[in-house]
């Protein structure tokens, strides 16, 4: 298996004059661009006695330089600690002074809200605005980082060009990132992922869906999650493919139009945002009276379906070979129409523990329901007397499972089995050609009074299926199973609808497709939307 950092260096090479990352509706960097600034940071890096195995944190907003800060410190044999934009500023101070990280880059606007003092081990911060220098421990330190381009030219008497680069291949059982998963300041858990890790999903990646020079990606996924650093900026870069960022988690309409422009060959994201699309752009038409009479009639409505899927796909720029969602599980009722339509989309599964795919399936062979076939590189089991038909936790082993927690030896050893498997926390069974079917989590699974599991995502799949529903969540509470659901307010005042005898009304459509022992006591209506992590999942534990 090759080396993910070989394959980014000979991706550099082969397409020095093409473009690699940029901000949408902004700068622009060739992989030449993208090279040449990785060599001045490592230079700096080299000069200021920054060793290789050190830590180099990295907390900022999604944009170019951010992929080349990290990619800096990567090549160069850092150990890189991405945290989340979205995390309390002293939840920030806390990571990086957890990770033990020297370096810091973040952009202008969060290191106003840091405070350095709180990381007594940092000795620079560098901009990922402009790459301008934010702080330095020592003069030597400035007077270095303010020389840096006198120096490179120094060293680069003829320009830096493509035969300057090279990248290691010989550590791929080196740590390479600290992920952590949460901002909590006490026990974090920051999931060290050795190179390999990464070069595996690179290598499954490249191999089953390849990216070439002059394809494109939207990237609106947080690059300090392990699902968009990996398939938004890593992959894609080792194909020669470029990587436009949003910035910022988009509307429906701004990502269609950022689609339409840029014309991606590929569309990573969270089922959330197609969930929205579909119920914006597509339930509409398909729920008129006529609409629903002609979807009926065989011949007539493969025309129709057809239609929808063009105007989809049109609507994505043209482009696509494949839409791919992870992260949570897509409502049953929407991958339905989606399959009708014959949408290239497939569920992949993955988690920050691998780096981070564990099964996936390309999209005209997806079963169902399903989350894929565990890839090349890991195996998937389930830990149950009869995994085909009876729920267990997903375990996996393999080469892209992490190392464990970094300074967390508790949560490490709590998270594998004595055979050497590790546990999801996810439950699940497998069909006979090795799908995945994920029933939900562990930790969400709610025992009703007379012994049944009950699984509240299943549940919630049909509250979101039910007209003016925005979102829902599924509670227990004693022996009363409450599901909360965020309306639609403003359509439902627009059609007149009223919102207590509707929210009663719900409940008994709910009620009618659910087995006895997992029906409604009660539906109690949300004033605003659910709090969500970055990659969009409802933050469950706040209304537990």
């Amino acid at each position: 298996m090759k080396h993910y950092l070989k394959r980014l260096e000979e991706s550099v090479k082969n397409n020095w004059e093409l473009p690699a990352l940029g901000n949408y509706k902004g700068e622009t960097f060739t992989f030449g661009a993208v090279a040449t600034q990785i060599a001045k940071l490592h230079l700096f890096m080299e000069n200021a006695g920054i060793k290789k195995g050190d830590k180099v944190a990295i907390c900022a907003k999604n944009t170019a330089r951010w992929g080349m800060s990290f990619l800096a410190g990567n090549t160069y044999g850092a150990v890189m600690v991405p945290i989340l934009a979205d995390f309390h500023p002293d939840n920030v101070n806390s990571l990086v002074d957890h990770s033990e990280s020297i370096v810091l880059f973040t952009d202008n606007d969060i290191w106003a809200k840091l405070n350095i003092e709180k990381m007594p081990l940092v000795k620079v911060v560098i901009s990922t605005t402009d790459y301008s220098l934010l702080y330095a421990a020592d003069a030597q330190l400035k007077a270095q980082y303010e020389g840096l381009d006198a120096a490179f030219a120094q060293k680069y008497t003829s320009g830096f060009s493509k035969d300057d680069v090279s990248y290691p291949d010989d550590n791929l059982k080196d740590l390479a990132i600290i992920n952590y998963t949460s901002g909590t300041t006490s026990q974090p858990k920051g999931v060290m992922l050795r190179y390999e890790c990464v070069s595996a999903n690179v290598f499954f990646g490249q191999k089953r869906l390849p990216s070439y020079p002059g394809d494109k990606i939207v990237s609106m996924l947080p690059m300090a999650h392990m699902y968009g650093l990996m398939f938004e900026l890593i992959y894609p870069l080792c194909g020669g493919s470029a990587i436009y960022y949003l910035g910022k988690t988009p509307t429906p309409a701004m990502l269609l139009g950022a689609l339409a422009e840029i014309k991606p060959y590929l569309l990573i994201t969270v089922p959330l945002v197609m969930e929205k699309i579909f119920k914006s752009k597509v339930q509409p038409v398909i729920s008129k009276p006529v609409m629903k009479v002609l979807t009926h009639i065989p011949g007539v409505n493969n025309l129709i379906f057809g239609k929808i899927r063009k105007t989809l796909l049109d609507a994505f720029g043209g482009n696509l070979r494949e839409i791919v969602l992870g992260g949570a599980a897509l409502n049953p009722d929407v991958e339905k129409w989606f399959r009708k339509f014959k949408l290239p989309f497939t569920v992949g599964y993955g988690m920050t523990e691998a780096a981070p795919l564990m099964a996936y399936e390309d999209w005209w062979e997806f079963a169902p329901k399903s989350c894929g076939k565990a890839i090349d590189t890991i195996e998937i089991r389930i830990d149950s007397d009869d995994p085909y038909k009876t729920v267990g936790e997903i375990q996996a082993r393999g080469m892209n499972i992490m190392s464990g927690y970094y300074k967390n030896e508790e949560a490490t050893a709590a998270s594998f089995t004595e055979d050497g498997w590790m546990r999801t926390g996810d439950l699940g069974l497998l069909d006979k050609k090795g799908n995945v079917f994920i029933k939900g989590r562990s930790k969400n699974m709610i025992l009703s009074p007379n012994g049944q599991n009950i699984y509240p995502e299943e549940v919630e799949a049909v509250i979101n299926n039910q007209p003016y529903v925005m979102e829902s969540v599924v509670v227990g509470r004693g022996a009363a199973l409450v599901g909360l659901v965020y309306f639609d307010a403003e359509k439902m005042e627009q059609e007149g609808i009223n919102a207590e005898a509707y929210r009663k009304e719900l409940m008994t459509q709910v009620n009618l497709q659910m087995p006895a022992y997992s029906k409604l006591s009660d539906v109690e209506k949300m004033d605003s939307p659910f709090e969500k992590t970055p990659k969009m999942s409802i933050k469950r534990f706040l209304y537990s």
